[in-house]
């Protein structure tokens, strides 16, 4: 009898210790993500797979193909081609490969990279069933992304006109003094 008793009050405990953690729970604000209708943002320090870097006064890509980043990585999953265009004092990049099923997103890359040319990207829903997918040409994506968001016009700074150098600047002509006032 005395068993049962202990029983039957400790089911009792356990069921109103269940219904206070519930009830606690259904008041506190909700913080499920219906995913596919919303995203979550990602925090400044999320590395997901690395992009090329625009310069924003020309639009075209920082990387010159030094391969620092390639030979910096440790899984072998980066190839950067490049070539000197005509006209142009350094080599341009034209073919930047990573294999994404390779990388372990270790940032050797990024650090290697001496003139800030490559980073991290916020993007982490990236789902396929074919791993060509994974194997992105971070060049083409770059290029595709400039002709569908293009670099915003900065206006440049009106320069007030100068005088021509044959002419002489003009004098400023001298203020008349103020009366004084008695005190």
């Amino acid at each position: 009898m005395k068993n049962s008793l202990k029983e039957i009050f400790t089911g009792f405990n356990s069921l109103v210790t269940g219904m206070r953690i519930t009830l606690g729970e259904f008041f506190k604000p909700i913080v499920t993500v219906q995913y596919p209708h919303e995203s979550l943002k990602m925090p400044k320090r999320f590395r997901g797979h690395i992009e090329l870097v625009r310069d924003p006064e020309t639009g075209k890509a920082i990387c010159f193909a030094c391969k620092l980043c390639e030979r910096a990585c440790p899984s072998d999953c980066i190839t950067v081609e490049g070539a000197k265009l005509d006209g142009a004092k350094k080599k341009s990049v034209t073919e930047y490969k990573l294999d994404f099923t390779k990388c372990s997103l270790c940032g050797s890359c990024v650090e290697a990279c001496r003139d800030n040319a490559i980073r991290y990207t916020h993007q982490y829903n990236l789902a396929s069933t074919n791993r060509e997918d994974f194997i992105m040409d971070l060049f083409k994506r770059m290029e595709d992304d400039a002709k569908a968001n293009p670099m915003p016009e900065t206006p440049k700074p009106e320069v007030a006109p100068q005088p021509p150098a044959n002419e002489a600047p003009k004098a400023e002509q001298p203020q008349p003094a103020a009366p004084a006032q008695p005190n």
